[in-house]
Order: structure tokens, then sequence, then C-alpha cells
């Protein structure tokens, strides 16, 4: 079977959408399968996502990218910050999803080594994976949190960046449900939770799936 290399935008707690669209794409061993971030809050499911993710992981490879949602949950949970911000954001839903009951020490242990596996990027063969976004003039490995995970296309698209590659990011959802293709970028966040769709593209043949939080496949 041919490898593929496959991207998933933004799932915002969405697990049906993530389950349906996995269906769709039935994940063989053989394929890598990149996840953008931004896996919690918003949606209904936050814990859902994080379990269906760690079952993809034991069936394909999976290479999971941090969000800026995951940074302010951590925020809270580990470094004693301002939980403000994050529940305003969409952490309520995602301590909802967990049965909060006040203790912050809420993560099986299984979703804490996932979330402690995610990366701030990914880098192979044509393309580059962050989250959000990326310094067109600053090598991979040196670049800002803040631009990765934080700048926002509407902000403007930054040029290509200088190693050649096609950036692959979420982050900046297109409330139309459509991607956003600028030749060296494209940003595959449709705006799931908020009614839209999940994306997933194979980048190589750039075909495209799509599912809502129905259960439906967009034809």
């Amino acid at each position: 079977m041919t490898h593929r290399l496959i991207a998933i935008g933004d799932i915002h707690g969405c697990r049906t959408a993530l389950e349906t669209l996995l269906e769709a794409i039935n994940p063989a061993s053989s394929d890598t399968i990149v996840t953008l971030g931004d896996y919690v809050d918003r949606g209904p499911d936050s814990k859902g996502v994080i379990d269906t993710l760690i079952d993809l992981g034991n069936r394909t490879q999976l290479v999971g990218i941090i969000g800026n949602h995951e940074e302010m949950m951590f925020e809270v949970l580990q470094r004693g910050g301002s939980h403000h911000a994050w529940l305003r954001y969409g952490g309520l839903e995602t301590l909802e999803s967990y049965g909060f009951n006040g203790d912050l020490n809420f993560l099986p242990p299984d979703h804490q080594s996932f979330f402690d596996s995610l990366g701030d990027y990914y880098s192979v063969e044509d393309f580059f994976f962050t989250h959000a976004a990326y310094d067109p003039e600053v090598p991979l490995p040196e670049q800002e949190i803040e631009m990765l995970r934080w700048h926002s296309l509407t902000d403007g698209i930054p040029p290509q960046h200088q190693d050649g590659q096609t950036a692959v990011v979420g982050h900046t959802a297109n409330r139309e449900g459509e991607i956003v293709d600028s030749g060296h970028l494209i940003c595959l966040d449709t705006y799931c939770y908020g009614g839209g769709w999940l994306t997933a593209m194979e980048m190589n043949s750039r075909q495209v799936w799509q599912a809502n939080q129905k259960g439906q496949l967009r034809q």
C-alpha cells in the first residue's frame, strides 16, 4: 500500500467529526497522520478526542503538534496560571468532558503522555507543519513560540519559508468551511466546532476529506 502523508486540522473536542473522518480515511499502519493542534476546548468531547487519537497512534504513525489551546490548558494545570483566559476560550467544555471535580490533576496517565509527546513543528519531504504560522526568515528549530502557536493569518499570511517547503497550518478558522491555499501555505482549520467541517488532506495527492459534528461527510 502506498504511504500517505495526511494532515488533520483543529479538532476542538469534536469527537464525532474526528471518528467520521477517520472512518473515511481508513488509516493504514504505513500512513503518517499529522494533527495540527487544538485538540481540546470549545467542542463537547475533548476527552473523547484524546482517547481516539491515542487509539489512532496505536494503529498508524501519528505525529501531534501542540496548539495554543493546549498551551493555555497547561499554563493552568501545570504552571499555576490564571484560569480566566482558558475558561473564556473553551476550557469549561474541556473540564466538563473530563468530569472535573475540583482536582486539577485530572488527566489520565495516557492522556498526559499524549500531551507530552506533542511537538512544536514537523518537517518531512516537501512540507512542514505548525499549529499557527512561522517566521519565513528563521530556521524551524529557532522559531518563536508566539509565531508557531498564536499568529493569526488574518494579520497576514507570511511569505514562503526560506527552506522552500509548503507550510501546513491550522489555528485561523475559516468560517466558510473552506481550505485556505495560498500556494506556499495551506490552512486546514475549517471551523468544525462552530458548525463547519473537520478537514484532512493527503499532502501529495491533495485528496481532501471533511466531516462535521452530525457525522456527515462533505460530498
